[in-house]
């Protein structure tokens, strides 16, 4: 009889590129977090997938917005919009009650007390009843799978859309962490400079975005995991004729190389300020990489190299947060971190 369920339990990971929720342990919901408005009335038109079909193509009648820049909510009536259209579609048969939820949901690690705020009613006036927040580095450790209570040392990089966050974790507590405004997103956004600058073609966003998931790489020389070159399509800058432009992953890699250089040294950092005896089980267990960025081809290998400890990535490093908000959201009781 689930119509008389009352109550829901969900995990969401609120992220600048997508959107993950998890109930009943299973991920039910993964959208790009993205909304489209009707700029009259502000009323919802489309959320997720359905939305971002519609980024950079809608008419002057529609908006379509990422409610979250760098991590944070950038415009608060576009997320709770967002979360209020991604939560309907966990409990859409359930039409006689709005069902009361309690909800953990993952957070940078560099918000201030205002962001965290704006997270927190965001997902209030979405229909949370008990509404609980965790650190994603947190929630990334507990996905991975690793005992965050234990007094062992750990670290984990994620490397999200809008932030990568860098944490050294110990006895269920952050020791020492960073959080960069650098990731996904300005990756993208040096590809679209990079091709503008060097190939005088015009791409969007969504173009950047492709052409970093097909020849994105960290490395100048991938040896035998080279991919192939990935054609472009687009206008020229000045004249507006169409070009077709192959792109190799050498040329992205090295349009890259300042903002991944800017990562690194903040997990040097993130090291610097590590109690000795934590930094030696660091060594032992090595880094984790979780997050989007974790998959940019031969980042493990290159910071690696650069830092002289090994760099894993995680099994599942786009679901990580994820999971990690869906077992504490069944271990309440039990993490004394949840906010």
């Amino acid at each position: 009889m689930k119509w008389f369920s009352l109550s829901k339990e969900l995990a969401m990971d609120l992220g600048t590129a997508n959107t993950i929720i998890i109930s009943d342990g299973r991920i039910v919901v993964d959208e790009p977090s993205v909304v489209a408005l009707d700029r009259r009335s502000e009323r919802m038109i489309a959320v997720g997938d359905k939305a971002k079909m519609m980024y950079e193509k809608t008419n002057p009648e529609i908006q379509t917005i990422r409610p979250l820049r760098d991590g944070v909510i950038a415009n608060f009536n576009a997320c709770e919009q967002m979360m209020r259209g991604l939560i309907k579609m966990v409990h859409s048969g359930n039409r006689l009650f709005s069902p009361s939820m309690r909800m953990v949901i993952g957070v940078p690690s560099g918000s201030t007390e205002v962001e965290l705020r704006a997270v927190r009613d965001s997902a209030e006036h979405a229909g949370g009843r008990e509404v609980y927040l965790i650190y994603e580095p947190m929630a990334a450790a507990i996905g991975i799978g690793l005992d965050v209570l234990a007094p062992e040392g750990n670290m984990i990089v994620d490397i999200g859309g809008g932030s990568t966050e860098i944490a050294v974790i110990s006895l269920g507590g952050i020791v020492a962490d960073k959080s960069l405004r650098i990731a996904g997103d300005v990756l993208t956004a040096d590809i679209q400079e990079y091709m503008g600058r060097q190939h005088n073609v015009k791409v969007s966003e969504r173009m950047a975005e492709r052409i970093k998931i097909h020849v994105g790489a960290a490395l100048a020389d991938l040896g035998d995991d080279a991919p192939e070159d990935y054609v472009v399509h687009g206008p020229n800058r000045i004249t507006a004729l169409p070009m077709e432009v192959p792109v190799c992953y050498q040329e992205i890699a090295h349009c890259l190389e300042k903002t991944i250089a800017k990562i690194e040294a903040a997990i040097l950092s993130a090291l610097e300020e590590t109690p000795p005896e934590l930094y030696a089980d660091i060594v032992k267990n090595g880094i984790y990489l979780a997050g989007g960025g974790a998959l940019l081809r031969g980042l493990a290998k290159r910071l690696t190299e650069k830092i002289s400890i090994p760099f894993h990535v995680a099994e599942d490093p786009l679901h990580c947060v994820a999971k990690g908000t869906g077992i504490a959201l069944k271990n309440i009781r039990e993490f004394p971190f949840l906010m």
